[in-house]
């Protein structure tokens, strides 16, 4: 740009400097800042971030450009950020250093999660901004590599109290969503007054009036084109006002100008742009050595290419715009950018940097070539090695378009499809997997087919829609790879609970069916066991399937297990330990989950894995714990950008708290979830919720009609099993028959034996039954269930007997019970089961006062869930590293908490009761 104006390079933008300089003013006072600057090419984005540096005094700058060269290789563009900050590697917990050296490729290593790599970036970032603020810029962001763009993202929404600034530059229109939910700052074109002042700077000879109004019309203030138009007119155009200006966006008006500029040059200096345009890094040496391969008078076409002002070719080389890259590169033909890349492959060392000279072979290849395939294909190991998902499907991709063989082919497509899945692109994974099954491969390559298939529109759809592939997959599978067979049969069942009754009839039925049809080993795993239990409940009733359940869950309990096989089988296990009312199990698997899913980075299974936590929790009476579950389900749907897990973790717990309002909300967002409408699921949890709700309300008419729909369904078990138990209650309070549920929920407490099952069963049958035999019940249940550690239940317990006696006019005998019920209930957060004991306390003659919010209430969820972690002796980047933010944020929460709890260290935060915790906690 022309040096009038502010005197920085920019003319105009005072909004848009204002913005800048306010992240500059806040990262110096500690806090981190985000913008993401958005327009349209040559709008001045880049010079945006050209003041920001030169406005950061006093801080440490590093920054990047995206390649569209190098979109295909994993971690390019953060590697670019993050280099000069590699000597702070050191001074990061190891499981993040590890797994940012390997995504790096400064060693080997298994393939990291990208979400542990994105939380190593976190740390890294907010480590080197501990002596002075650091600003990071991004430029042509829409041109980062996959993974890259995603760690950032991932890192620019966990930013908060680590004086780092990150601005982030994207062409408009871009294809995708990139950086969206961030901070923007849209930059538009100059207003019209500067915008003549800009083109008047170019124009040195006379220039119409109406031809100076045209063209700052048609280039509507876009301060490239105002600078480069000009170059392409003649003095006719300036000076006759129907002269030629052009029509059309305006990015591809100036690529076009940018295009004949270059075609204009010499042929060789023509060259020497094209090698450029094909060489990502700008390396002038290597650039130079391609040159010489291809005969090119590299001096001469060196001083041609910067005279025109198109490229400067230093220390690197540097085209003038992006646009004039892709001009470059659009302005030779195929069998031109074949040769250009062939000499850029044959300069590139093969030890060094063998994925970039892999990626030169492919563009150098025209036709079927075994051997270039076969080197793309390692390049695709590689890249996986580093967890570059994305980058491995690309190369295979085109590894299998270049393989002659046909059934190799095929192979390489799939192992393409499978990488495209894990990077989560799910068209093109279906497409890929299409394109292999065109080709003849064997049957075990056409089941996993299949069970890719199945798993792509399962993650993509639903488990409904996914489930019949998955058990097509299993039973192609079962001659071929044993193994490989029950996991996806395991995988089906677990869709199947997950779905739900579905539309079209089809479910666990059909799974369980097709389980035992299978051989069984002569001795069973505790994985058979496990799959075999379910299908005979599901095929043979609750009795014929509990009891080999609970046997495969004391083995899950008692055995030591690993990594992998946790992962795969312990969703399932913690599910089955809920239907079957094995408590302990549960407890005991769900936290085993939770922890298997942290310490390995298993961010795929996390999510599920602290739903079925915080759900255990809920009926351990740990409103409190969950809610710090929840707040970290949040953290991980906020770095994600998934919403779900946060809905039906809230749809768990707010109904206990009897906020009519927070739980119709959670409803209403699991109910209106595209990915999950047709779910028979979906209905038997949002019903679940709003009996829990209705019955702690009191409005039994509301909960007898809700939980009468969440139990419509019995196969589902879990909340199907729960919802059962709601009705009982309510048809009690409504005079309606309830002898049916009862039944159901005796015999399976018969089968299952548990003191959960036991009490529960005691507790319906209690509120069904009279005199001595009610009150012995009574009794019966608050025992087991007090064995068992379901404090939920056992504090509802206490309160429907306290009801039972006040009604029997035993007084003394009720304000016990009721005492004892609200007391634990106003513990444990369960707000209108509490005001129901509360109610019922007055009515005995008692004077109860409603208990107030402790001191720590107005802690957030966050807030008190970090106040947990250090009581637990979490350090800050233990405690970052759990809930995905840096230390520097945790830090900052911490004064927060201290300053609210009125201490001022963390030993004093474990004399501090928090909420939901009973006295003696």
């Amino acid at each position: 740009m022309t040096s009038r104006g502010s005197g920085t390079g920019l003319l105009g933008r005072r909004s848009e400097r204002q913005a800048l300089d306010d992240l500059l003013a806040g990262a110096r006072d500690g806090h981190s800042g985000v913008l993401v600057l958005r327009g349209e090419a040559g709008i001045g984005k880049t010079e945006l971030l050209k003041y920001l540096l030169g406005r950061a005094t006093g801080c440490r700058t590093v920054g990047a450009a995206g390649v569209q060269s190098e979109m295909e290789l994993s971690y390019a563009g953060l590697h670019q950020l993050c280099a000069p900050l590699l000597s702070g590697l050191d001074n990061l917990p190891e499981p993040q250093r590890d797994a940012l050296r390997t995504a790096f490729g400064l060693h080997g290593g298994a393939a990291p999660d990208r979400f542990l790599v994105g939380l190593a970036t976190l740390s890294l970032l907010s480590d080197a901004a501990g002596s002075e603020p650091l600003i990071c810029v991004i430029d042509d962001a829409q041109w980062l590599d996959r993974v890259s763009a995603q760690t950032l993202e991932f890192v620019a929404r966990r930013l908060l109290a680590e004086s780092v600034v990150l601005a982030v530059a994207v062409r408009e229109p871009t294809t995708g969503e990139m950086f969206t939910g961030l901070p923007e700052l849209p930059v538009t074109g100059l207003f019209e007054e500067d915008s003549r002042k800009l083109l008047a700077s170019v124009v040195t000879g006379p220039l119409d009036r109406r031809v100076r109004d045209r063209i700052v019309a048609e280039t509507r203030g876009n301060p490239l084109a105002l600078l480069e138009l000009p170059h392409t007119l003649t003095v006719l155009d300036l000076t006759e006002p129907f002269g030629r200006t052009g029509t059309g966006p305006v990015a591809n008006r100036l690529e076009q100008d940018f295009l004949r500029r270059v075609q204009a040059l010499p042929a060789e200096t023509q060259r020497l742009l094209i090698l450029a345009a094909a060489e990502p890094v700008g390396d002038v040496t290597l650039l130079r050595r391609a040159a010489e391969r291809l005969g090119i008078a590299v001096d001469a076409a060196a001083a041609d290419a910067e005279t025109s002002g198109l490229i400067t070719l230093g220390a690197w080389a540097r085209f003038r715009h992006p646009l004039v890259r892709s001009a470059a590169y659009r302005a030779a033909g195929p069998a031109d950018l074949r040769e250009v890349h062939r000499a850029l492959a044959d300069v590139t060392d093969a030890q060094l940097d063998p994925d970039r000279r892999a990626w030169h072979l492919a563009r150098a290849t025209a036709g079927p070539d075994e051997a270039v395939a076969a080197e793309l294909e390692r390049s695709a190991d590689r890249a996986q090695a580093r967890g570059g998902v994305a980058a491995a499907a690309a190369f295979l991709d085109r590894a299998a378009q270049l393989t002659p063989d046909p059934t190799r082919r095929g192979t390489r497509a799939l192992a393409a499809a499978q990488a495209k899945y894990q990077a989560g692109a799910f068209d093109a994974a279906r497409e890929l997997a299409g394109a292999a099954e065109l080709g003849p491969l064997d049957d075990l390559a056409a089941a996993r087919s299949t069970l890719l298939r199945g798993r792509i529109t399962t993650a993509s759809n639903s488990a409904g829609a996914g489930l019949p592939l998955l058990l097509e997959a299993a039973r192609r599978l079962e001659p071929l790879d044993a193994g490989l067979a029950r996991e996806t049969y395991r995988d089906a069942i677990y869709a199947a609970l997950t779905a739900g009754r579905l539309p079209q009839g089809k479910g666990i039925l059909e799974v369980a069916q097709a389980i035992l049809a299978t051989p069984t080993p002569a001795e069973p795993t505790r994985d058979d066991l496990l799959l075999d239990g379910q299908a005979r409940l599901t095929t043979e009733g609750y009795a014929a399937g509990a009891p080999m359940l609970l046997q495969a869950l004391a083995a899950f309990r008692a055995d030591g297990i690993s990594p992998k096989e946790g992962l795969g089988w312990l969703p399932l296990a913690c599910r089955l330990a809920h239907s079957t009312w094995d408590f302990e199990s549960w407890s005991v698997l769900s936290a085993r989950l939770v922890d298997l899913a942290r310490e390995t980075g298993a961010l795929s299974v996390l999510p599920s894995a602290l739903l079925l936590r915080l759900s255990n929790r809920v009926f351990a009476g740990d409103l409190a714990g969950a809610g710090s579950l929840v707040a970290e389900a949040t953290a991980i749907g906020e770095a994600t950008g998934s919403s779900f897990l946060a809905h039906y973790s809230a749809l768990v717990v707010e109904p206990w708290k009897g906020r009519e309002t927070t739980t119709q909300q959670a409803i209403d967002a699991v109910t209106q979830d595209l990915l999950l409408r047709g779910e028979g699921k979906v209905e038997t949890a949002t019903q679940w919720a709003a009996a829990v709700l209705y019955n702690g309300l009191g409005r039994y008419a509301e909960a007898y009609a809700a939980a009468l729909r969440g139990c419509e369904n019995p196969q589902e078990l879990g909340l199907s099993l729960q919802s059962t138990v709601e009705l009982v209650e309510a048809s009690v309070r409504l005079g309606r028959p309830a002898a049916a549920a009862v039944r159901r929920i005796s015999d399976m407490a018969r089968a299952a034996g548990t003191e959960w099952a036991l009490g529960t069963a005691s507790g319906v049958r209690a509120l069904v039954s009279q005199g001595q035999q009610a009150d012995a019940l009574y009794r019966e249940a608050i025992e087991r269930l007090g064995s068992a550690g379901v404090r939920m239940d056992l504090a509802r317990h206490h309160l429907l007997y306290g009801e039972w006696l006040r009604r029997e006019n035993r007084r003394a005998d009720a304000r016990a019970q009721l005492g004892i019920a609200h007391d634990m209930l106003s513990t444990i957060g369960a707000g209108a089961f509490a005001e129901r004991a509360r109610r019922e306390l007055q009515a005995t003659g008692a004077t109860v006062r409603r208990h107030s919010a402790a001191r720590q209430a107005a802690l957030t969820p966050q807030e008190e869930q970090i106040a947990r972690l250090v009581r637990d002796g979490l350090t800050n980047p233990e405690i970052g590293a759990q809930l995905f933010i840096s230390p520097h944020t945790v830090e900052w929460h911490l004064r927060k908490v201290f300053s609210k709890l009125g201490i001022t260290s963390r030993k004093e935060i474990r004399t501090i009761r928090l909420a939901g915790e009973a006295a003696s906690a």
